[in-house]
């Protein structure tokens, strides 16, 4: 079977999702610093007198990195719409019913009681990406109004670039508290299996078979050589 591998795992996420999941990852953590630091914080509270940090008191440098990690979250973003487009992989996308199953699933981790058979994601995986999705899309779209409200010859008016930037901080908060769920999920052990799923992209038979044997049985009874 093409999808399992001889130490007995088998492949979740390709190369591509794992490049887009770090890229994602790696601007928006740089989104956050360099933009907590233009408010500005690196002097304030001595960030800037760390050895190797004196660089993060510098506005037109940390408006710069700004600028280039959201470049890169943006490609990110559009590369990965693109590919479960191209490729019509939508089983991430939230569906009816998922926020009522993910509130028994969560029961049921916390409980010790067995959990409703999954396919590939669970319920609340696909909740938090549609949480995560709208975060980045208010972040994505805000920031970029932003950027053209500083181009030569456009003026907004007050009350819109502080809407921008309020729905900007807003977007901010809700991404920053996504972000701590998703870290502190990893703390209920049945989730641990995934972490090495987003560095090898592997995770271990016999897991996929007692939580996902929806996925396993498409894959094993079509023969896709694909994640499970």
């Amino acid at each position: 079977m093409a999808i399992l591998h001889e130490e007995g795992k088998v492949i979740r996420h390709k190369l591509a999702t794992r490049i887009i999941h770090w890229l994602v990852a790696l601007s928006t953590f740089t989104l956050f610093f360099s933009g907590i630091m233009q408010m500005p914080m690196a002097k304030r509270y001595g960030i800037a007198s760390i050895p190797g940090l004196q660089w993060s008191a510098n506005f037109a440098l940390t408006l710069k990195i700004h600028y280039w990690a959201a470049a890169v979250l943006i490609f990110a973003a559009f590369y990965h719409l693109a590919l479960m487009i191209i490729l019509k992989e939508y089983d991430i996308l939230p569906r009816r019913g998922d926020l009522k199953e993910s509130i028994h699933i969560i029961k049921c981790m916390l409980t010790g009681q067995p959990e409703p058979e999954h396919d590939k994601y669970l319920a609340e995986q696909r909740v938090a990406y549609g949480y995560m999705a709208i975060s980045f899309a208010l972040i994505i779209i805000t920031g970029a109004l932003k950027v053209y409200k500083n181009m030569p010859g456009v003026d907004l008016s007050p009350d819109t670039v502080w809407w921008l930037a309020t729905l900007h901080n807003i977007g901010t908060g809700m991404l920053a508290f996504g972000i701590v769920a998703h870290l502190a999920a990893f703390l209920i052990k049945e989730n641990r299996y995934l972490l090495p799923s987003m560095f090898n992209g592997k995770v271990l038979l016999e897991y996929c078979l007692r939580r996902h044997p929806l996925r396993m049985a498409k894959l094993m009874g079509m023969g896709k050589k694909e994640g499970a």
